[in-house]
């Protein structure tokens, strides 16, 4: 398999040229990555263009994963937006309403989307105590979808969510296309499904469109995304797709992350699913030291290794700070988990230093409390209007009967408990507090 993004720009260094064009850095090293970050100079197509060099490169992706391929050097945030986009766009040429259904752990770029494409969301809320997980119960899905009045025009679903929980998306698809409704899924954390023995990638599961954030699995820079389209979309999809990226896209894209897209073809079409395969099973034998050295060990997806550190005697900070000084870094951490990531990138030297600092840390008492559950929300103001509105930041014990006022929600998880233009109540500030949260961006009135 070629990579002629990775060519051009190879062949375009080797010419030692003189650069009158962008970037300012003229190729000369600054941090030492200068000489191969290059703009659409003659040869080299715009990544929102139809043909050319980059095309190419992208047909080499949409054989790997067997769909339509399009690249994002935005991460899924560019295209969650522009998958909002393209299904509302749809929803106008046949006749429906701009609607959007969506479980409450949604990516903030998604709220983003609402603001930005000016479409409406249909939540779907869900048993369980932890806000970056749903439980979903495919038949109350079904009944759900009966009820609506308006059919929405796609269900977005976040799989792998955050914690590392994957969803039958199978089972979510059928639902959705009983009721003529398109199946969006976020999986930001999941570009290695496809890759798996078995596929667990979306596509091949039923979902229409999919996003997936490569930098998060793969050795792609930070910003190197997919979205991929399901081959039996009507075709307005694909005629539409480049354009739609481009609206949330900047119009000087990275180069530089385009570039480890395409190497990265050539990897997966190589050594990627060896590398995938050890890993994982390395990941498996951890996991049974990790119980076996006490740690409750959550049931997650392949790539992930959550911890719940509270039912071990410690809040997540405390645990992710003692392993810091171990020179072990997490992915994230809240009152009752610690979540690590990993890769086929990681190595065995990798593992071995944290098993070790893991087997440092000693048992307390258990500190484990259930997290506080909501299963409604009470909207004051649409996330439009809410957006154009004057605002304030107030301590969290002030906000009670406030109008939530905020879409930009810290990264990571980059999902909030509460959504703009919804009402802070008691229970919700309660929520809020639990999770560390002292000050709220609410209405100004």
């Amino acid at each position: 398999m070629k990579t002629p993004i990775k060519d051009f720009v190879e062949e375009y260094v080797d010419r030692s040229p003189v650069r009158f064009h962008m970037p300012g850095h003229k190729g000369i090293p600054f941090i030492g990555c200068e000489k191969w970050d290059i703009t659409e100079i003659s040869g080299m197509n715009s990544l929102y263009a139809n043909d050319g060099i980059i095309c190419k490169s992208e047909e080499n992706a949409s054989l790997l994963f067997g769909c339509p391929t399009f690249y994002s050097t935005e991460g899924s945030s560019q295209c969650i937006k522009a998958m909002s986009f393209l299904v509302c766009k749809y929803a106008k040429s046949i006749g429906r309403k701009p609607i959007i259904a969506s479980f409450r752990n949604a990516h903030s770029s998604f709220i983003s989307a609402s603001l930005l494409v000016d479409f409406d969301i249909q939540w779907i809320y869900s048993s369980g105590n932890n806000y970056l997980s749903c439980e979903v119960d495919y038949q109350n899905l079904d009944e759900i979808l009966s009820q609506m009045e308006e059919k929405p025009i796609a269900l977005l679903v976040t799989s792998p969510d955050y914690m590392g929980q994957i969803y039958d998306i199978s089972s979510i698809a059928k639902v959705c296309h009983k009721h003529q409704i398109l199946l969006l899924v976020d999986n930001a954390h999941g570009a290695y499904l496809k890759f798996l023995k078995n596929s667990q990638f979306p596509i091949d599961l039923g979902a229409d469109l999919v996003c997936d954030s490569a930098h998060k699995t793969m050795p792609v820079l930070t910003g190197g995304a997919y979205l991929h389209l399901s081959p039996s979309l009507p075709k307005f999809f694909t005629d539409e797709v480049k354009s739609s990226m481009a609206l949330f896209g900047s119009t000087s894209p990275s180069f530089l992350i385009l570039q480890s897209l395409d190497q990265n073809n050539l990897y997966l079409y190589t050594t990627y699913k060896d590398k995938l395969s050890c890993v994982i099973s390395k990941i498996n034998e951890t996991k049974e030291i990790l119980c076996k050295m006490g740690y409750d060990v959550e049931e997650t997806e392949p790539l992930k290794i959550v911890v719940n550190t509270a039912k071990y005697g410690y809040i997540g900070s405390d645990f992710a700070d003692i392993l810091a000084k171990e020179k072990v870094y997490c992915e994230f951490y809240d009152r009752n988990f610690i979540i690590f990531m990993i890769s086929p990138e990681n190595s065995l030297s990798d593992f071995d230093l944290f098993i070790n600092a893991m087997s440092k840390i000693s048992s307390k008492d258990s500190i484990y409390t259930i997290p506080p559950s909501l299963s409604s929300y009470q909207t004051l103001a649409k996330i439009k209007d809410v957006a154009f509105s004057s605002w304030e930041i107030l301590p969290i014990e002030k906000c009670e009967n406030k109008i939530f006022a905020d879409w930009n929600i810290a990264c990571p998880p980059a999902v909030c408990p509460i959504v703009c233009g919804e009402r802070i109540t008691k229970e919700i500030i309660y929520l809020l507090s639990y999770y560390g949260i002292e000050k709220c961006k609410v209405v100004k009135e």
